[in-house]
């Protein structure tokens, strides 16, 4: 089935060490404004050095950074919330998986990207780029901004260190994924992952296996992980069948079943 996002919103290069600095700021307890005043001071080196234009590339990062750990949509400041909390209390191995779910339950179109190059990456052991790209315009459109947008999206998977150069120039292999093994932090990881496909059910035997998880290890998930959220929806169907998504407001369409 395909995801795609109407609006590509996450249209820029954006370094895992950006979000980590931004969610530091935001655990702080800082001010909005200053934590912009601050994202605008640490990258004022880094990115449109000299520029003057009103919207240039640093503000148009900035404001993906912001989105993702600071102002998040309204139904996710809860997902973001905790996210914060992993991050505080978690070894800095684990907060590469914990952007990745932060990022995908914002944009749409990073976990469209991710599932694109993970099930490339099942196929082929090396992915193109330009086969990345081919395949997210036929899913969204033939856009230029939808390639561009697909272009640096792969590159911060790089940045991100997730995959790594290839035989030839353009072409990349995943790098070892990263294994997460705290139960708290593998049912964060399955509700930024079902926030990202809501509305739909996904089942529980294969999330861990999805393609947009490809750089991220952890173990099989079981309704009773996710006893425990109250913004997940776990029905089973039949004997062995458990279907889990984002808790949406009002009554779902499918009705838990016993196991008869």
């Amino acid at each position: 089935m395909k995801h795609g996002p109407s609006q590509v919103g996450f249209s820029q290069r954006v370094q895992l060490a950006w979000l980590d600095f931004t969610a530091g700021l935001v655990l702080t307890g800082k001010e909005n404004a200053t934590i912009n005043d601050a994202l605008q001071e640490y990258l004022k080196d880094k990115l449109s050095v000299g520029g003057s234009a009103v919207r240039g590339t640093r503000e148009k990062v900035i404001t993906i950074l912001m989105k993702i750990w600071a102002i998040p949509p309204n139904h996710l400041q809860g997902v973001r919330d905790d996210g914060l909390a992993l991050l505080r209390r978690s070894p800095s191995s684990d907060h590469l998986a914990i952007h990745w779910g932060m990022t995908m339950a914002v944009y749409p179109f990073w976990n469209t990207v991710a599932e694109t190059v993970g099930r490339l990456l099942r196929l082929q052991k090396d992915v193109g780029a330009a086969q990345v790209q081919r395949r997210i315009r036929e899913q969204l459109g033939e856009r230029e901004t939808v390639a561009r947008a697909a272009r640096r999206a792969i590159r911060s998977f790089i940045d991100w260190g997730v995959l790594v150069e290839g035989s030839k120039k353009g072409v990349y292999r995943a790098a070892a994924p990263v294994t997460v093994g705290d139960c708290g932090l593998q049912r964060w990881l399955v509700e930024a992952f079902l926030a990202a496909h809501a509305p739909q059910w996904q089942s529980l035997a294969t999330i861990d296996k999805n393609p947009s998880l490809f750089p991220i290890a952890m173990d099989r998930i079981t309704a009773a992980l996710l006893d425990s959220s109250p913004r997940v929806e776990v029905v089973r169907h039949g004997l062995d069948q458990e279907m889990a998504r984002w808790r949406q407001n009002g009554a779902g369409e499918m009705k838990k079943q016993g196991s008869g």
